[in-house]
């Protein structure tokens, strides 16, 4: 399965969740925030959004500051 994260291409063994994928990247911190085919989707939504071809997920991580 081919989707693309952050604008790159990654080729996935198969369907997996959000949760996963971001686990396998070393992405799951605390500050992280998801959107997929350009809709932000909840943490609590993770475990339970499942990827599918040719889906893009982008990543994004909040940033404290004045």
């Amino acid at each position: 399965m081919q989707i693309r994260l952050n604008g790159e291409p990654l080729q996935l063994a198969g369907s997996c969740s959000l949760e996963a994928l971001l686990t396998t990247q070393d992405q799951l911190k605390a500050g992280v925030a998801v959107a997929l085919n350009q809709q932000v989707i909840p943490r609590s939504q993770w475990a339970t959004t499942f990827l599918s071809d040719h889906d893009d997920v982008d990543l994004f991580r909040a940033i404290a500051g004045g």
